[in-house]
């Protein structure tokens, strides 16, 4: 939460506004090839589930399902890498760089701080509190549904792949024993599918909760996100 201290800052006007570099280069980069990773993802991974009426004959646009595979596979590269090189960012960046890798689940005055923003997000507080980085329910959300969404998602996703990859491929050495653990194939497509719309509804809670605080608890939310710096307006 934002310091008595760094609130303080003297403004014509009587209106006071501060300034906190918060979001990293590789932070911020990660985030945005991340929404890209994973618009192409859901809007493939839909279409795989529920493919187009494919009819017989050579011509090539025939072979639209396997330009929508190519599309899902790739993407789902970008997304492994990337969150591979944020896990590394994370362990060597500044402290929000780790926040929602690292939430402090066991600390019992910050799961009052998670109950006081749920309040505030269900209209039950008058006044915000201010952090700099993520506030406490949105750390825990990110934990729980983003970045062990993300994880599920990476991990059944290969084991898929690797149905399709053949023998000895890293995908099946990696990846493999997901398939036996779940039980088989079929039950990991539909736990993978299942994950498309859990993080897809995780998605739009995530951009309502950033367009409504930039409004409510006057800070910068989405463009920090662009620059890096968070403004805290009143």
């Amino acid at each position: 939460m934002l310091s008595h201290e760094q609130m303080q800052q003297a403004a014509q006007g009587g209106r006071t506004q501060h300034a906190v570099y918060v979001y990293e280069a590789p932070v911020r980069l990660w985030h945005w090839i991340t929404v890209l990773a994973m618009t192409v993802l859901m809007a493939t991974g839909y279409f795989i589930g529920t493919p187009f009426l494919m009819l017989p004959g050579d011509d090539a646009g025939m072979y639209l399902m396997g330009y929508v595979r190519f599309a899902h596979f790739a993407a789902g590269y970008i997304l492994a890498i990337g969150f591979a090189g944020r896990i590394y960012w994370a362990l060597v960046g500044n402290e929000h760089a780790r926040q929602i890798f690292m939430p402090p689940l066991f600390k019992l005055a910050w799961w009052s701080e998670v109950m006081f923003e749920l309040r505030w997000y269900f209209f039950l507080e008058d006044r915000p509190k201010k952090y700099v980085g993520h506030n406490p329910l949105a750390a825990v959300m990110m934990f729980f549904l983003f970045v062990l969404g993300t994880l599920f998602m990476i991990f059944t996703g290969f084991a898929l792949y690797s149905e399709g990859a053949g023998h000895g491929h890293w995908s099946g050495v990696v990846f493999g024993w997901v398939l036996w653990l779940l039980g088989d194939s079929q039950t990991v497509h539909s736990l993978h599918r299942l994950g498309l719309w859990l993080l897809l509804s995780f998605i739009l809670v995530h951009v309502y909760a950033a367009l409504r605080e930039d409004i409510m608890s006057r800070q910068s939310i989405i463009s920090t996100m662009i620059s890096g710096w968070r403004s805290f307006r009143d």
